[in-house]
């Protein structure tokens, strides 16, 4: 689901506001959302799932089509773990809309 298709739903679910309120909402959430990581804040949100930071070390990695080695700087990655409730749902549903492993 993108955006705007988000967008749209919350419009719909939501008449009596115009869609730039929605659209205004929505972008605030996300803005606080990355603020949050920016300062090395962990994110929960209950039922959904809670987002944090991880610390990737440096380190020596093999260009697979030339096999040469490169070197790749430390970085911090964002890293999502699921709710339970999102997890079962999830689990539940993968039967219907053909997921395979």
């Amino acid at each position: 689901m993108v955006k705007s298709d988000l967008v749209n739903s919350l419009n719909q679910k939501l008449p009596e506001l115009q869609k730039r309120d929605v659209e205004l909402a929505l972008n605030c959430i996300l803005g606080q959302l990355e603020n949050a990581l920016v300062q090395g804040e962990r994110i929960e949100i209950r039922g959904f799932g809670s987002f944090d930071l991880r610390h990737r070390p440096p380190r020596i990695a093999r260009n697979p089509k030339s096999g040469e080695a490169v070197h790749l700087p430390a970085k911090v990655a964002i890293h999502f773990k699921p709710g339970k409730e999102m997890r079962d749902r999830v689990n539940a549903a993968s039967d219907t809309v053909g997921i395979t492993e």
